[in-house]
């Protein structure tokens, strides 16, 4: 399940793609019309902004804005940058693997099941953009 720390993310990703250019937005405009708590969406935003999704302005027309297009930005990265790992079990995780405890990986067959659910996951989060989502929304 997404966090709603994320699912804001998204929102606020959303809304900033959907502007027609790349301007500064202030984080109050996006967190009053999406709705989100500006004090979470702060964190939120700087979070997106250390991991080079987004950069920021600060003054008189300042804001934030995309680092790179929306067309370059996986969902998988913004959910990973956010929750860490996609996969539902740390020992098929392929970015934060860790061995599940009193568990035989090569005797498992939730292991099994859970690899499939994290590739048929991934094959869909590592393609679509927030571009994608945001010509959705």
């Amino acid at each position: 399940m997404l966090s709603k720390k994320t699912q804001y993310a998204f929102q606020a990703l959303m809304y900033l793609a959907q502007k027609e250019e790349n301007e500064p937005v202030l984080i109050a405009e996006i967190a009053k019309k999406k709705k989100i708590p500006l004090k979470f969406l702060e964190n939120i935003l700087l979070e997106l902004k250390n991991a080079g999704v987004l950069d920021s302005k600060k003054g008189k027309g300042g804001g934030y804005f995309f680092k790179e297009s929306p067309k370059k930005i996986k969902l998988s990265y913004v959910m990973r940058t956010l929750d860490g790992p996609i996969a539902l079990l740390p020992c098929v995780s392929l970015n934060f693997y860790e061995k599940c405890k009193n568990c035989d990986e090569k005797n498992c067959g939730l292991n099994g099941v859970m690899s499939s659910v994290r590739d048929s996951a991934l094959k869909i989060l590592e393609k679509k953009t927030v571009a994608d989502i945001a010509a959705e929304g």
